[in-house]
């Protein structure tokens, strides 16, 4: 019985080593020591920490938010609960958030309807290792193993950078991380440190990630003060419109001259696109101006954009000082 035990653990044990491309971890040890001054020895020792997760190849394949309407999207996103939460998240760091706001011209709920969205404000920041993450898809998941590799690199300087123990960070299942579930990327791009003189630390520092959300906005061109979405009401049916840009590529005035009524008063002249959101028996139709598309600048769905700005909107409603 013991040596069948043995000879199944050691199956188990050659079948998932068998889905990583043990040429690419070992060319990827080289690469990476080479650039950054490093021994082989010190990555390795890193890398050969790492597991691959089956459940994480299962969960890119087949993600949630391909097969969602807005409908059932926007009730994980846009509720009560969550408001709440922003509530109390705000009145916490309230000083921060006007602070950050003030300096980067973002506007407090945006900054709080990110991190809502994106981790319930830390509640939900990810179950998975970080590096199980990013070396099961840089080295196990061919479609975009390319980028995912990229991160894993991005990733181990990071570590080095920010001081942390890359053994340890847990994230979303793509290797998403903290408050802002930045990729590792981004975080070397974006991420401020809100008291400007330390390590920016997403994963346990609220006001860092603040500060960052923000940053990460300003630098895709943030709008001061510019409207970001309104409802867009049909007075007449409308045919051979072609699939609109999240970029604004017209102005409002070229909807309206179609008959199609912004749910807000805004300048003709403001550039602006058509977003089609479908539900289960019918679709939303909003305007999108450019500070709806900067939001897409974070994630590229503009479902992700909408849930962002309502919960804002929702927050801010909420607020009672």
């Amino acid at each position: 019985m013991k040596q069948l035990l043995l000879f199944f653990s050691l199956f188990i044990s050659v079948t998932l080593t068998a889905q990583v491309n043990q040429q690419e971890v070992d060319a990827f040890i080289k690469d990476y020591a080479s650039k950054h001054g490093v021994s082989e020895t010190e990555v390795r020792e890193i890398i050969s920490a790492a597991q691959f997760q089956q459940e994480i190849i299962d969960k890119i394949s087949r993600p949630a938010e391909g097969t969602m309407t807005w409908e059932r999207y926007r009730k994980i996103f846009v509720t009560d609960e969550r408001a709440n939460a922003g509530i109390e998240f705000w009145k916490e760091h309230q000083t921060t958030v006007a602070k950050v706001s003030r300096e980067t011209g973002v506007a407090e709920e945006i900054i709080l309807g990110i991190i809502g969205v994106e981790s319930y404000f830390g509640r939900i920041k990810g179950s998975y290792q970080v590096l199980d993450a990013l070396y099961t898809l840089g080295f196990g998941y061919p479609k975009r193993g390319k980028f995912f590799r990229s991160e894993l690199a991005k990733y181990l300087e990071l570590s080095t950078k920010e001081n942390l123990n890359p053994k340890e960070i847990k994230g979303s299942y793509a290797g998403a991380m903290g408050y802002t579930q930045f990729m590792p990327s981004s975080y070397l791009a974006y991420a401020k440190s809100f008291d400007e003189g330390g390590n920016a630390d997403l994963v346990n520092d609220p006001t860092d990630a603040i500060a960052s959300v923000a940053n990460y906005l300003k630098v895709h061109r943030w709008k001061k003060g510019e409207p970001i979405a309104t409802t867009a009401t049909f007075s007449r049916e409308v045919t051979n419109l072609n699939k609109q840009s999240l970029r604004p590529k017209n102005k409002l005035s070229d909807y309206t001259a179609l008959g199609i009524k912004p749910g807000k008063s805004i300048a003709g002249n403001t550039p602006a696109t058509l977003i089609i959101l479908e539900n289960e028996n019918d679709k939303e139709h909003w305007y999108g101006f450019y500070n709806f598309y900067v939001i897409t600048r974070y994630n590229h769905s503009p479902m992700y954009a909408m849930a962002v700005y309502q919960l804002a909107e929702l927050i801010k409603s909420k607020r009672d000082w």
